[in-house]
């Protein structure tokens, strides 16, 4: 993998994405009055036909998605994580109940989303789509695999939601190594036998830094990128605990997300020593992304400190 390259956000490769899908006739993009946020503004302005601006309406905008996909069209409906919420109900029983293909996607996810504060902080989405039976849940590292996961929507069987983040991130994966990965399909980042780091989104990145500070003292731990966390990739989760300690890190809710998901699998399949780094069941606050991911403990330190912690028992 390329390492730490230049910055991109997670959102604008979702807006890549649509221009490069623009192509087959059934796309079309739904907005509910965050477009310029979402990045789906990039269609709109290119698309008009064939974007619907619904307003603050997310519950409209997502039984709206469903009707097109009634009609033969793939709908890209997106708006902010938090508000991905309000048409929960709707998604349920309008889309994911019905088997209609509505792919949704929620940008400004997570602690990471910094000033806007706690009630724009969603922690809890990736847990709450994740119950939904037949829906594929993704959280993408950074703008490449953004990119590239969304655009394999375009042919994909099941509704989904994807999240993505508001700021700038290290660029993980070339444009080239981007295309390559699948959904359902964990991307393993480093080899190591010592621990197994497995990560999803914004902590990616974190968890890469923690690896290398690790293999400094002389502790191999691998780094998995999990962006699928439904399907998740059972056979690379038991594969990771071969090594018998695992760490999960995620900018969201320890309960219901990556961790609870992985712990699911190694309960049933590899019972396996693991600490689960994410928020710890309490709601953000207003400040700097980087002062309040430190404030709940979404570092590369506390990633390495898991591992030893691990390490020693």
């Amino acid at each position: 993998m390329t390492g730490f390259a230049e910055p991109g956000a997670s959102r604008d490769g979702y807006g890549d994405a649509l221009l490069d899908m623009a192509g087959d006739e059934r796309v079309v993009v739904l907005e509910a009055d965050l477009g310029k946020s979402t990045k789906s503004c990039h269609f709109r302005a290119k698309y008009p036909e064939r974007t619907f601006c619904l307003g603050i309406a997310e519950q409209n905008m997502a039984l709206v998605g469903a009707g097109l996909a009634e009609a033969g069209k793939v709908p890209f409906a997106s708006t902010f994580a938090i508000f991905s919420e309000r048409a929960f109900e709707q998604f349920r029983n309008g889309i994911a109940r019905t088997g209609l293909v509505v792919h949704l996607c929620g940008s400004h996810g997570g602690m990471h989303t910094g000033q806007d504060g706690s009630s724009a902080q969603s922690t809890e989405d990736l847990g709450i789509f994740r119950t939904l039976p037949e829906v594929t849940v993704m959280t993408p590292c950074d703008r490449n695999s953004s990119r590239s996961l969304t655009k394999k929507l375009l042919d994909h069987p099941k509704p989904s939601y994807t999240r993505t983040a508001r700021n700038k991130t290290r660029e993980i994966y070339t444009k080239e190594e981007a295309e390559a990965l699948e959904i359902g399909k964990a991307s393993v980042l480093r080899e190591g036998t010592d621990a197994s780091i497995i990560a999803c989104g914004v902590m990616v990145e974190r968890a890469l830094e923690a690896a290398d500070r690790l293999a400094e003292r002389g502790i191999e731990a691998a780094v998995i990128d999990m962006h699928t966390i439904k399907p998740i990739d059972r056979g690379a989760i038991i594969r990771a605990a071969n090594c018998g300690a695992i760490v999960t890190a995620e900018d969201h809710s320890v309960i219901g997300g990556l961790g609870s998901a992985v712990a699911e699998v190694l309960v049933e399949e590899a019972p396996t020593m693991m600490r689960m780094i994410g928020v710890r069941d309490k709601f953000g606050e207003s400040g700097s992304p980087s002062d309040i991911m430190d404030k709940m403990g979404l570092t590369s330190e506390n990633i390495e400190s898991k591992v030893e912690d691990l390490l020693s028992k």
